[in-house]
């Protein structure tokens, strides 16, 4: 079973998720409903997500199976967002995925890279992962920037990668490991020595992302 720890950087903190964070969640969830959706992973065939305490409780479940470690985003104590780290894989490969969400009115404060950056520090410390990779739909500008702020190397695109809002969306898929950020992905960060042009994307991924597959 993996242990999800708690870690702080200010007043920035991640916690374990728990199933009393349902109530919280999900009216975050419905506050910002028009702030997420578009960036909301779904599932194909249905038109409505299964309720957060049951999310919530699969998550839990995935992280006893040592396959996931769910985290909840805390800015001055309070519940904003939520970050995980998913498809964990150890031994020859050693590496996991992770997804986030923040609310609006939290948004642009550098909270969420605190967040990633937090949270990648401990899978390499940690869990002893090598390797974590962020996939991000070319629209989504704002987690665009995320991985420019922690210069996460940009690896490429991946067709109708993940369904999200009600189809299969496009990625670029950005990466670091454990070598890159030998005194840590937070280090970097607050000193800004980040080398942002690692996340640069090159032109012809672009236009590959706003060409539909035929």
């Amino acid at each position: 079973m993996i242990f999800v720890p708690s870690l702080q950087h200010g007043d920035v903190s991640v916690r374990s998720i728990r199933v009393r964070d349902a109530r919280p969640l999900r009216k975050l969830l419905t506050d910002n409903r028009a702030w997420l959706e578009k960036w909301e992973a779904t599932i194909p065939g249905y038109s409505v997500l299964p309720p957060v305490g049951d999310i919530i409780r699969s998550l839990l479940r995935l992280a006893r199976q040592n396959h996931a470690a769910p985290f909840i985003i805390e800015h001055d104590g309070e519940i904003v967002g939520q970050i995980t780290v998913s498809g964990l894989s150890f031994g020859s490969l050693s590496s996991g995925s992770i997804g986030y969400w923040i609310s609006q009115h939290r948004a642009g404060r550098g909270i969420t890279p605190t967040a990633v950056a937090l949270v990648v520090d401990w899978c390499f410390t940690g869990l002893g992962i090598h390797r974590i990779e962020i996939c991000i739909r070319p629209e989504n500008v704002s987690s665009l920037r995320i991985v420019r702020k922690l210069g996460m190397r940009y690896e490429g695109l991946r067709r109708r990668y993940i369904h999200i809002d009600g189809d299969w969306r496009d990625h670029f898929c950005f990466a670091v490991t454990i070598d890159e950020v030998p005194g840590g992905l937070l280090a970097r960060l607050t000193r800004g020595t980040a080398n942002e042009s690692l996340a640069d994307i090159p032109e012809v991924d672009r236009i590959a992302a706003r060409t539909p597959i035929r």
